[in-house]
């Protein structure tokens, strides 16, 4: 939203907890240059719930920041758009990515082992591909949401400036529908529940992996449903995340003792299994569904990745019985963490309801043979004594 003066503010969502603020422009503002960000928070125009920011200040949910006016930065002229030369084997590669094609967003199947966005050592990335699907009067298509590296699956990019806000609202809002599928070490003990446990930065790893911390993690909540097993030795399992942390899916599969296969990250050396089943990681977006400007509702599901597909039928486990599933909500009150509490909660109980007869039963052997240990003492008789 902006003022009569033409400041801007933005709420930081869910999706955005954590975040470089230079990073968050860059998703949200990518026509905002990094340079000037850094003017902006020079000049002190630039702030963070009233406070002046730093580009490399990291944000947090629920934070408003302020942006000065949108023509302050085109009043020092146009920025030059920049010009990525692909090579036609890369824009080959992206267009094959599309599986569905929208009046405001392109729907894609991201392969594995493909960054979304760009980073440290990381010059190919999608986001540097997407310029294989410039339009000459939409220029090029604008991320809204991300998957891991090593994630595969549907991955929606808005075609325009003003579907992106739209999209990006769907998915901060929670109003968009994200169904994975992955193969998990073990088998969970509840065949539908939710996984409601916070999560933070784990301390010492930079920023780079998530871990549970019940007192001052962030909320993070997942739906899983049981799919189908392999014995006790795996199980193939659906998940949608109901919140947008950093690695939600993998740290709470890991929380609860069921890596997902092939996450080293998480699981370590237990989260590989046997028998020829790949060492990539098994977590795939499986289906989206999410409204598009209009009213109009899209729903798509992407095709798993070959070495995912051929696991599946190394285990025994059926395509089709994943997708025959309704996207319905499983009953919270199974949650596997829910269920732990509760077994610990009844062992606490009965090891208190022991002592305390172990107690009384200590007490009542200590009355029946006196003070020391001697005859039982023989009760006075008689109201209290009378004074002369």
């Amino acid at each position: 939203m902006s003022n009569d003066d033409g400041v801007r503010q933005f709420v930081v969502d869910e999706e955005d907890d954590g975040i470089r603020l230079d990073r968050w422009f860059k998703r949200h503002q990518p026509d905002t240059s990094f340079n000037m960000v850094s003017r902006w928070a020079r000049t002190g125009q630039l702030r963070v719930d009233g406070a002046r920011a730093n580009p490399g200040d990291r944000l947090q949910e629920g934070q408003v920041i302020r942006v000065p006016p949108a023509d302050s930065a085109a009043a020092r002229g146009p920025k030059p758009q920049v010009k990525v030369d692909l090579s036609d084997d890369e824009i080959d590669f992206v267009k094959d990515m599309v599986i569905a094609k929208f009046p405001d967003a392109y729907l894609l199947n991201k392969p594995p082992g493909l960054a979304t966005q760009g980073g440290t050592k990381t010059n190919q990335h999608l986001d540097r591909l997407l310029h294989g699907l410039d339009e000459e009067d939409k220029g090029k298509p604008k991320l809204v949401h991300r998957l891991d590296k090593d994630t595969s699956g549907v991955l929606l990019v808005a075609r325009s400036a003003r579907a992106a806000g739209h999209f990006s609202k769907s998915f901060s809002g929670r109003t968009a529908r994200k169904v994975y599928w992955a193969l998990v070490i073990g088998v969970p003990e509840v065949k539908e529940g939710l996984i409601d446990l916070p999560l933070a930065k784990q301390p010492g790893t930079g920023g780079e992996k998530m871990h549970v911390d019940m007192e001052e993690g962030a909320p993070a909540r997942t739906r899983i449903r049981v799919i189908d097993r392999a014995g006790t030795r795996a199980a193939w399992v659906e998940l949608q995340p109901l919140t947008g942390r950093t690695h939600q899916l993998r740290a709470h599969m890991a929380a609860v003792g069921h890596p997902i296969v092939g996450d080293a990250k998480y699981g370590g050396a237990e989260s590989f299994l046997t028998g020829g089943i790949s060492r990539k990681m098994h977590l795939h977006a499986r289906r989206l569904r999410i409204d598009a400007p209009g009213g109009k509702t899209i729903d798509r599901k992407a095709e798993l990745p070959p070495h995912f597909a051929e696991s599946l039928v190394t285990l025994g486990f059926e395509e089709m019985d994943g997708d025959n599933l309704p996207l319905s909500s499983p009953d919270p009150a199974q949650s596997l963490e829910t269920k732990a509490k509760r077994k610990a909660a009844y062992a606490k109980a009965y090891r208190k309801s022991m002592k305390g007869e172990r107690r009384n039963r200590d007490r009542g052997a200590s009355d029946a043979k006196g003070p020391r240990g001697g005859k039982p003492s023989r009760p006075k008789r008689g109201g209290p004594k009378k004074t002369k």
